[in-house]
C-alpha cells in the first residue's frame, strides 16, 4: 500500500527494486529531486526516471481510495501553504472518497494547522509513514522513523519492494493456486521449473515434499523472490522450522538456466505404500470482480491510470488479511477491527 524512498546521494537503486515499486503500487508516481527541489508527477511504468544517480524521493501509489490519476498522486500541496507538500504511505480511516483520496484530504487540512505542530499532529496516526517536504527552503522531514528501514544509504517506508530471497513452492503456494493470492501475488515470479534432484511429493488432501533425496520425481515447482516480510509471513504459514523445515536446494528452471531456493520439506516418513508425484495442481483461480473467501484476486498493472481495480481487503496497519467476525473484519495479524463502512471502502 504505496511505498516511499529517499535516496540523498548519488548512489543508485537497484532497477529490480524500482520495477518492483512499479508493480506492486501501479497507480502513480510523484518525484521530488532534492538537488533542485522541483515536483514532476508520472505513471508508475515511468519508474526508470530514478535509475539515476541524481537525489530523489519518490512516492508510488497503491490505491485504495480515490481515483487513480494525476490528482491523487503524491506528493500534495499542505492547503493554502504553498511551499510545503505532504507524502504519506497507509491509510487513515474515514478520510477521503471515491474522487479524493485520504493523503490528499490530510493535506489540505494539515495546511490549516501551524508548522510547528505538524510533528504533534501526524504522531496521531502511529502506524502510517509520513513525509513533508517544504521546496522554498529546501528541506524535508520524516515522520514516525521507527517505521522506516535505512539500507544502502536509502530510506524506504516499507521494504516490500527489496526482494532478496529466493523460494521454490510446489502446492498451494503455487502462481494462480489459492495462497498465491494470500502470499505471492506481489513478490517477483521467476518461472517454472523442477527440482534437480528427486523427491518423493506425497498427497493426502494437501502435498507434502519430504526430504529423501534421490526418491520419488524431479518435483514441478513455481519460483519466486520474496521480501523479508514475505519470507517471514511463509516460515509462519509452514511453522518453520517446528513443523516443515526449509532447506536449499537446486532447482533446474525452464528456460535452462539453475537456481537455488529455499523449499519446506515436511518431516513425515515416507512408507512403501506412498504414491509419489511429480506434480500437485488446483483449478486455476481467475479472479471475477467481487472477491471470494480466502483468495486475494492478482491486480492488473496495465491501463491503470484511468481505472480502479478492486481488491481484498487488508490491515491498513501491517497489511495482512482480515477476517470477518459477526458484523466486525479483524486483522489476523494485530487484531486490529474494522467496521463494514470501513472495508468497503477497501474494497471499492
Amino acid at each position: 500500500m504505496c511505498v516511499i524512498i529517499v535516496k540523498q546521494h548519488n548512489n543508485t537503486i537497484a532497477t529490480e527494486i524500482l520495477k518492483n515499486a512499479s508493480r506492486i503500487n501501479a497507480d502513480g508516481l510523484g518525484i521530488v529531486w532534492l538537488d533542485t527541489y522541483d515536483i514532476t508527477y508520472h505513471k508508475s511504468s515511468d519508474y526508470m526516471l530514478l535509475n539515476t544517480k541524481r537525489p530523489f524521493i519518490a512516492h508510488f501509489r497503491y490505491a485504495t481510495i480515490g481515483k487513480v490519476g494525476i490528482s491523487n498522486t503524491h506528493p500534495f500541496q499542505c492547503g493554502e501553504q504553498k511551499n510545503e507538500y505532504l507524502m504519506m504511505n497507509g491509510h487513515i480511516h474515514g478520510l477521503g472518497n471515491i474522487e479524493k483520496c485520504d493523503s490528499k484530504v490530510l493535506a489540505e487540512a494539515l495546511g490549516k494547522v501551524p508548522r510547528h505542530s505538524w510533528k504533534q499532529e501526524l504522531a496521531k496516526y502511529k502506524t502510517v509513514r509520513f513525509l513533508s517536504v517544504n521546496v522554498r527552503n529546501r528541506q524535508f522531514q520524516i515522520y514516525n522513523r521507527d517505521l522506516w528501514t535505512f539500507k544502502d544509504g536509502v530510506w524506504y517506508s516499507k521494504t516490500n519492494i527489496i526482494q532478496e530471497h529466493v523460494v521454490a513452492v510446489y502446492g498451494t503456494l503455487k502462481k494462480d493456486h489459492n495462497n498465491y493470492y494470500n502470499y505471492l501475488s506481489d513478490s517477483q515470479f521467476l518461472g517454472s521449473g523442477v527440482t534437480k534432484d528427486k523427491y518423493p511429493l506425497i498427497v493426502q488432501g494437501l502435498p507434502y515434499l519430504v526430504n529423501k533425496k534421490g526418491i520419488g520425481h524431479n518435483v514441478n515447482v513455481d519460483v519466486f523472490k520474496v521480501s523479508a516480510d514475505t519470507f517471514a509471513s511463509l516460515d509462519r504459514l509452514e511453522g518453520h522450522p517446528n513443523w516443515y523445515k526449509r532447506e536449499m536446494i537446486s532447482i533446474n528452471m525452464a528456460d535452462g538456466t539453475t537456481k537455488t531456493a529455499w523449499v519446506y520439506f515436511n518431516p513425515i516418513h515416507v512408507k512403501p505404500s506412498d504414491t509419489f508425484h511429480k506434480s500437485y495442481e488446483q483449478q486455476r483461480y481467475v479472479p471475477q470482480q467481487k472477491f471470494n473467501v480466502g483468495y486475494k484476486p492478482q491486480r492488473t498493472f496495465h491501463n491503470r491510470w484511468s481505472a480502479f481495480e478492486d481488491t481484498k481487503p487488508y490491515c491498513t496497519s501491517c497489511y495482512h488479511d482480515l477476517k470477518k467476525i459477526g458484523t466486525w473484519h479483524e486483522c489476523k495479524a494485530c487484531g486490529e477491527m474494522y467496521t463494514q463502512a470501513e472495508v468497503d471502502r477497501l474494497i471499492y
